[in-house]
């Protein structure tokens, strides 16, 4: 039996055809992983810079007092129609609007609610408008699903039931007076 192997591997030993095919079998597979890792990573880095711009946006509307009735519906609105590469904006969306206490400059401690698509009952966040001079901290998160959860960048990324991941803007401002 041994003896029979060995005259069997032996013959391969000195063979140089299909190496070529070797190679591509090889290669090909981590080729495509750092594609489809580096087109994970440009989708997520677009939709996260996508994001804070159109928050800074609304944000600049608000202080400026374009934004008629500054509620959670209105800014989350005004966000996704700013962010034109988000699927399903409205329904995976969640804006929070907090005070921050002047007197100890301590942020809120709460981590940024997202939407749990896979649940029937969402997150509650707060929508407190403030007083005049009152600095507020914005906190929104909108739940994108990425374009290859199970490969590369797209499996270490922290996902939902449904493959989706959230993506975080934090803004603040101060309220001005009347």
């Amino acid at each position: 039996m041994r003896k029979a192997l060995t005259r069997l591997l032996s013959r391969f030993v000195g063979e140089e055809r299909a190496t070529a095919s070797v190679e591509f079998v090889l290669t090909v597979p981590v080729l495509m992983l750092i594609f489809m890792s580096s087109f994970e990573s440009g989708l997520l880095m677009t939709r996260q810079i996508l994001l804070e711009q159109s928050l800074d946006q609304v944000m600049r509307d608000l202080r400026l007092g374009k934004v008629a009735q500054p509620g959670a519906l209105a800014i989350k609105n005004r966000i996704c129609a700013r962010s034109i590469i988000f699927t399903d904006c409205a329904a995976s969306t969640t804006v929070e609007l907090t005070p921050v206490n002047s007197t100890s400059w301590t942020l809120p401690g709460v981590k940024t609610r997202c939407i749990a698509r896979d649940e029937d009952v969402q997150p509650v966040t707060n929508f407190v408008p403030g007083a005049e001079n009152e600095m507020m901290l914005v906190r929104v998160c909108v739940v994108q699903d990425a374009m290859f959860p199970t490969t590369g960048l797209g499996a270490s990324l922290p996902l939902d039931g449904q493959g989706g991941y959230g993506l975080l803007a934090v803004s603040a401002f101060v309220n001005e007076p009347k």
